[in-house]
């Protein structure tokens, strides 16, 4: 992203945070900056004892704010001062187009003991978009496919029905059957599109105004029958039977398996890598360029680079880490889950999210409002 690109884009951010009345001021904000770290992640993305355990052993108080989609992260991080020291954006397409525009600080690695216990293969899988991988730190991986309650999926549509495919949010005839019992889609316009695109069997790294209206009429065609768009709500209604079918992440549908296994209400939940191709994704640590508390920032890095640590948040999420000495002490029902770590006939149709342009971006944005407004 160029220098002026990015400056207008901070601009424009500053705006549209202003004119929405979007205040922010919380925790992050308000916690002493002497003893203290400020951490920005994904919701339902770390056990539950890994922040009360690193300020036991550290002494340094945590504030950890959340959210849901990584639109929210970047909107953020463009208004500047976020007051955060430590954010986890995906990697392709958004710590990418961070990283070139100056977001982020060059991790000090001379503080970061464990960084070894780093999968060399991840790391070199980032280092397109991060030389010497100076700036992201890789966290947890996984792809994006379709949750489903099995049971019901199956009453609407019969045994004979696949459901390793996209067909079950995109295909009109399929998503209208499966309407009554509730269908959603991530509220992400690149991986819908690509989807979309991968479920037409079309190239998944065009971004061209062409290529995005074809992803945009395919969602379009499934749109009356669609619930709603949001990238986390679906881990509770799925868990509650709430919704049916789900285009999401891997451990989400997973953490939803789970929660209607342990409230033993009946509710049986998938996850399907769909045979048309699944984005897989990298998520990623990495410290704003203003942070105000840069070596606890690094601390908690290196404690969550602990194998111990981080094989206790794997078991906890569901999601598989970028920890190669964690792998051992990983669960075995976690480690063998093949939603969680595919097999290699999976991993050969992943999809990789290409980085769209300023323009592009734009574009799709455009079309992604239209889309879900059903205009």
């Amino acid at each position: 992203m160029k220098k002026v690109a990015c400056g207008l884009a901070r601009v424009i951010a500053w705006f549209t945070v202003r004119a929405t009345g979007l205040v922010f001021a919380g925790s992050a904000l308000n916690a002493a900056a002497q003893g203290s770290v400020n951490v920005y992640n994904w919701s339902d993305y770390i056990a539950d004892d890994t922040i009360s355990n690193f300020q036991s052993r550290t002494g340094i108080s945590v504030s950890y704010d959340v959210y849901d989609s990584n639109e929210v992260l970047e909107t953020r991080m463009l208004a500047g001062r976020s007051g955060y020291d430590l954010v986890v954006p995906t990697a392709r397409p958004f710590a990418d187009r961070h990283v070139r525009a100056g977001l982020y600080q060059p991790l000090d690695k001379s503080l970061l003991d464990n960084y070894g216990n780093l999968d060399p293969v991840i790391l070199q899988s980032l280092a397109d978009i991060d030389p010497g991988n100076q700036y992201l730190l890789p966290y947890m991986w996984g792809t994006t496919g379709i949750g489903y309650n099995v049971d019901k999926v199956k009453e609407i549509l019969g045994d004979d029905m696949p459901l390793d495919t996209w067909r079950l949010v995109f295909d009109p005839e399929i998503v209208s059957r499966l309407s009554a019992c509730g269908v959603s889609l991530m509220d992400d316009a690149t991986e819908v599109f690509v989807a979309a695109r991968a479920y037409r069997g079309l190239p998944t790294d065009d971004y061209s105004s062409a290529a995005a209206q074809e992803a945009a009429d395919v969602v379009a065609a499934a749109r009356p029958y669609i619930r709603y768009f949001h990238s986390s709500s679906y881990i509770s209604d799925l868990a509650n039977g709430d919704l049916c079918v789900a285009h999401g992440y891997s451990g989400d549908v997973l953490q939803a398996r789970d929660r209607a296994n342990e409230a033993d209400n009946g509710v049986n939940i998938a996850y399907a890598a769909p045979a048309e191709g699944a984005v897989v994704w990298t998520d990623v640590f990495a410290i704003p360029v203003d942070a105000p508390n840069v070596a606890n920032a690094h601390a908690f890095l290196n404690y969550i680079m602990e194998p111990e640590v981080i094989a206790g948040v794997s078991n906890y999420v569901a999601y598989a880490n970028a920890n190669s000495a964690s792998v051992s002490l990983v669960d075995d029902v976690v480690r063998n889950d093949p939603g969680i770590y595919p097999p290699a006939a999976t991993q050969e149709r992943f999809i990789v999210l290409q980085t769209p342009s300023d323009s592009q971006i734009r574009s799709m944005n455009r079309l992604w409002t239209r889309v879900k407004t059903g205009r």
